[in-house]
């Protein structure tokens, strides 16, 4: 497709020359008009800088890219992303809010590909060749959507993947598994705290309680990072895990990861039923939540899941919002709310080598043609999609 299409540039003399382009799907942040949210276009392929690459984008993660512009219609779809909940009420949210409160559709940007290009400046002896398959850590220039085409300013936010990880799983690896897997390696750090505070307790009285709140992408991840993690570090049987489950396919989901306890947050319930039946199947108050959650009311509740001293991890996304609404809540609890941010480029190396060689298995996944992106946001936003979704771009498997 790309080098079938051109378009005319003025090279400043009054010639014109023909630039290649190639496509672009672009998805923002759903606002209460979810269809409006996929953009598909034609954009110029940039040339490759001297010192990076130029990536032929195979698979996608379905993840939006916040809108840019402080237009009133960027404004309504952050302002739905982040809707508040009264927790004390009973108010259903729409299905464009739906996959946010899950996770199942979140802010990142996530791709797996070849490598189509090197820069002419690149070393003969680099560790990456033209047709090698690799995904992408996020940076700061990355673009506004996903070009058949993407150019990678340096070497250094390339990570090779090998033969035998599926494009499609691969593409789940740098923002939503990597923001789960920074997150679980938060949690350790507090969790080692707390069992050097309890050494000299029982085994059952120093044992650390965990809850991971949502079934989406991020909570799925997550909870096998965990079971993996705290496992291979000797402290699985001081650690309890429970998932706090969103929806009914979410409770399913989560319910066939062993030696996890699972706790289906029904919205119809009021809150402290909620909050009560989370602390008998936790066992009571939990030590750590890592909440995936991007609204008040399920901060709330996880704060009042939480024992006195607790720790809450959020996502930086959200913490700007988030945090200033329950400082006082929190300090008079004498808990922290403490925002996770993406892991490092070394964490996705680790991850793709622990995912590759099966030590975590990915969470379930649907994988759709990228020309059916719009009919896929609808269905993550209306929790009909289990799991990740994932757009393929072109098809070299």
């Amino acid at each position: 497709m790309a080098a079938e299409i051109y378009s005319k540039q003025c090279d400043g003399n009054d010639h014109f020359k023909m630039n290649k382009l190639c496509r672009q799907l672009s998805i923002e942040s759903p606002g209460s008009v979810v269809k409006n949210c996929v953009f598909n276009f034609y954009v110029p392929i940039q040339d490759t800088p001297p010192k990076g690459a130029r990536i032929k984008i195979v698979c996608a993660g379905a993840c939006y890219k916040r809108n840019r512009s402080a237009s009133i219609s960027s404004m309504s779809s952050v302002s739905s992303e982040l809707s508040d909940y009264n927790p004390t009420t009973t108010q259903q949210s729409s299905p464009a809010h739906q996959g946010f409160r899950e996770g199942s559709l979140f802010s990142g940007f996530e791709v797996a590909g070849v490598i189509d290009c090197l820069g002419t400046e690149v070393d003969s002896d680099c560790h990456l060749k033209i047709g090698q398959r690799v995904i992408v850590y996020p940076f700061d220039e990355d673009p506004a959507g996903y070009a058949e085409l993407m150019v990678i300013p340096d070497l250094k936010y390339i990570v090779p993947i090998p033969d035998e990880l599926p494009m499609c799983v691969a593409a789940m690896l740098p923002t939503g598994a990597l923001l789960a897997m920074n997150a679980v390696f938060k949690a350790h750090s507090v969790v080692t705290k707390i069992l050097e505070e309890r050494k000299e307790r029982c085994v059952e009285e120093k044992k650390c309680k965990i809850l991971i709140v949502g079934t989406g992408g991020l909570a799925l991840w997550a909870v096998r990072i965990a079971s993996y993690h705290f496992a291979t570090s000797g402290a699985n049987n001081l650690v309890d895990i429970t998932v706090a489950s969103l929806r009914d396919e979410g409770f399913r989901l989560a319910t066939e990861i062993k030696n996890v306890s699972v706790v289906q947050w029904n919205e119809c319930l009021y809150e402290p039923q909620l909050i009560e039946r989370t602390k008998n199947v936790c066992g009571g108050a939990v030590d750590v939540v890592i909440d995936f959650g991007t609204t008040s009311r399920s901060l709330h509740r996880s704060i009042n899941c939480l024992s006195m001293g607790g720790v809450v991890l959020i996502s930086e996304e959200v913490a700007e919002k988030l945090l200033p609404k329950f400082a006082r809540l929190s300090s008079e609890n004498q808990q922290e709310i403490i925002p996770i941010s993406n892991g490092s480029i070394q964490q996705l190396h680790d991850l793709v080598e622990l995912v590759a060689n099966k030590k975590i298995q990915p969470p379930p996944y649907s994988v759709f043609p990228c020309d059916q992106a719009s009919d896929v946001v609808q269905k993550l936003c209306n929790s009909e999609i289990p799991g990740r979704a994932i757009l393929r771009f072109h098809d070299i498997e």
